[in-house]
C-alpha cells in the first residue's frame, strides 16, 4: 500500500496528556509517523504553524486522518471552514477516527457528501454548544462560591494595628501617601486601597 497521500494532524494544548493516544490512533491507522503533523497550542484559531504546512501537502489523492472533530477547530464557524477548505479546495479525503460516519471516502457519491457535511455540522454545534455550557457551568459556579463567602485571588493582607491612627493622619495632610505607607509597612497602592475600602465600609 503506498503510504505517501496518507497524512494524520494532531493538536494538543500545553495543557493537554492526550499527546501519545493521538499518535498511537494515527499509527493504528497506518499513517506513516514522518506524515504526522502536530501543533502544541490551543485550537483557538488556524494560525498553527504545523497545520499550515499540513494544507500545502494535501491534494484529490490525500488521505488525513485525525483522531477527533474537535483537533480541526475549536468553534462551529472555525471547524466548517476547515472541513470546506480539505474537502472542497484541496479535494482531499478526511477520516475522523472516532466517528465512522464521518469517513469521506465511504461515500463518493452527493448524497455521501451531504450526509457527512450534515453530520459535521450538527457535531461542530453540539461541541461549541458544550463547550459555552461549561463556561457557563464554570461562571455560575464561582458566583455561588463567591455568594457563599468563598474568597478568589490572593488573600486579603491584613490591617495593621496602627492603620486608623495613620489614615487619620493621612487624610488631615499630617502624612503624605508615601510617608503613611512606609509607616504602615505597606506599598502605597496597597495602603490607598485599604483607605479607600475603610472609607467606603
Amino acid at each position: 500500500m503506498d503510504h505517501t497521500g496518507i497524512y494524520g494532524y494532531m493538536r494538543v494544548s500545553s495543557k493537554d496528556q492526550n499527546e501519545d493516544r493521538q499518535r498511537i490512533a494515527l499509527l493504528a491507522m497506518g499513517v506513516p509517523e514522518k506524515n504526522i503533523y502536530m501543533d502544541k497550542q490551543s485550537g483557538k484559531d488556524c494560525e498553527r504553524a504545523q497545520y499550515k504546512r499540513l494544507l500545502r501537502k494535501l491534494d484529490e489523492h490525500s488521505v488525513l486522518y485525525i483522531k477527533s472533530i474537535d483537533r480541526l477547530g475549536r468553534n462551529y464557524s472555525d471547524l466548517n471552514e476547515q472541513w470546506r477548505i480539505i474537502t472542497k479546495e484541496k479535494k482531499a479525503d478526511i477520516v475522523v477516527i472516532d466517528m465512522p460516519i464521518l469517513d469521506t471516502r465511504r461515500e463518493k457519491n452527493l448524497l455521501g457528501t451531504f450526509i457527512s457535511d450534515i453530520v459535521l455540522t450538527l457535531l461542530s454545534y453540539v461541541a461549541e454548544n458544550e463547550r459555552n455550557n461549561i463556561k457557563q457551568r464554570q461562571a455560575e459556579g464561582i458566583a455561588a462560591a463567591k455568594a457563599r463567602g468563598v474568597k478568589f485571588g490572593r488573600p486579603s493582607i491584613p490591617l495593621p494595628d496602627n492603620f486608623y491612627s495613620v489614615h487619620k493622619m493621612w487624610r488631615d495632610k499630617k502624612l503624605t501617601l508615601k510617608q503613611a505607607a512606609k509607616v504602615c509597612n505597606l506599598a502605597e497602592s496597597t495602603f490607598f486601597d485599604k483607605a479607600r475600602d475603610f472609607e467606603r465600609s
